[in-house]
């Protein structure tokens, strides 16, 4: 999860990058909320198992073709997080830890709102 937070960040950067001028606080909104996720999950690993995330080799993404086809694939992508974050709620009993995972998971929910907005704006 936390890799998949940096590379959803990684790819909202480059949405951002050819995203238009109105619509950039937007997606600025949803790059630093995955940035708050990577933290609250590297944060989440070290209480659960008192060591740090593992280092991984930097995440890289693929250019979408075409601003809708990114902002596609950031929908399904964060609803697939959805279904992951899920998950993972239900492997906790700890209330603390599934308050932590409520707000990631709830976070992707109001990105894929947001993804659907910006769709209808641009990809008709």
């Amino acid at each position: 999860s936390v890799n998949s937070e940096r590379e959803d960040e990684l790819f909202y950067d480059y949405l951002l990058s050819v995203a238009p001028a109105a619509q950039k606080e937007i997606i600025l909104a949803i790059r630093d909320d995955e940035r708050k996720h990577n933290k609250l999950f590297r944060q989440l690993y070290w209480e659960v198992t008192g060591q740090e995330v593992p280092s991984a080799p930097e995440p890289t993404f693929e250019k979408p073709k075409t601003y809708c086809d990114g902002l596609t694939r950031a929908l399904f992508g964060e609803l697939a997080a959805v279904e992951k974050y899920r998950k993972i709620l239900f492997g906790f009993e700890f209330l603390p830890y599934r308050n932590i995972i409520t707000e990631i998971y709830t976070d992707e929910l109001k990105h894929a709102t947001k993804w659907n907005y910006l769709i209808a704006m641009n990809c008709r």
